[in-house]
């Protein structure tokens, strides 16, 4: 089977197994909703300094969120690979770690990015009216995004065989990375100690990005500067899942 091949079907059962469960996927979109219409409503009565709707300002960080939330969460069909056994018949067959890990991942950061979409096309609802080009160039900026995110839920199922240990990890991880990558507040509004923690934060780079590019004002950095690192993001943990796969022993 070629690698182009192998990468397909592992994306295709990837997506098919998310998508068949669609209460799933309602749970998961409903906390990025509950954030922009009841967070994002309350908070738009109080004054932040520079941003004149918080709702049109907290936007592109549930976007983020939704990558986020869900990109990590689906890591967690690793564990359940390795329980009914399908992990050792992936990898004995004649394919790569690496085309095993592209598989897996591009289908978690697809349905993310699908998730992602549903958010996106929701911006008229608070009175945000997105040029289309800005939507469309919002796009591939989101997929790298979720790639990335998807295999740090990856690497966590490599190393994990209980259930119980990803959702505690993922707990652990989910809520401080979206409250440090500046989603729901300017990271020049926050503690020097939190603003560091932020920068160091890989989602504040792909929010930042979101913002530049859908509202073209509340950029951190330069939009380029916030591309790359999501991108060098996105190959380091693709090596990373790549590398632990093969040391790990399933």
């Amino acid at each position: 089977m070629s690698v182009t091949r192998s990468i397909y079907v592992l994306w295709l059962r990837e997506v098919k197994r998310e998508w068949r469960e669609k209460t799933r996927i309602i749970a998961s979109l409903t906390t990025p909703i509950l954030w922009l219409f009841i967070f994002g409503t309350g908070m738009r009565a109080g004054k932040i300094e520079g941003i004149t709707d918080y709702q049109v300002f907290i936007f592109p960080g549930v976007i983020g969120m939704t990558l986020l939330f869900s990109s990590i969460r689906s890591g967690i069909s690793v564990i359940w690979d390795k329980e009914f056994g399908f992990m050792k018949e992936i990898l004995v067959a004649p394919v790569s770690r690496s085309t095993i890990i592209l598989g897996k991942a591009m289908g978690g950061a697809t349905n993310a990015f699908l998730q992602g979409i549903i958010v996106l096309v929701l911006s008229p609802l608070i009175g945000l009216w997105l040029h289309p080009v800005r939507a469309v160039l919002a796009l591939p900026t989101m997929f790298i995004m979720a790639l990335g995110l998807e295999c740090i839920g990856l690497l966590i199922g490599i190393f994990l065989d209980s259930l119980e240990g990803f959702q505690l990890i993922m707990s652990f991880l989910n809520m401080p990375m979206f409250f440090l990558s500046g989603a729901i507040f300017p990271l020049s509004m926050a503690p020097k100690a939190l603003a560091v923690a932020g920068y160091i934060d890989p989602l504040t780079y792909g929010v930042d990005a979101l913002r530049i590019i859908l509202l073209g004002n509340y950029g951190i950095l330069p939009l380029w500067i916030d591309l790359t690192i999501v991108c060098m993001f996105a190959l380091l943990m693709i090596s990373l899942c790549s590398l632990a796969l093969r040391k790990k022993k399933q």
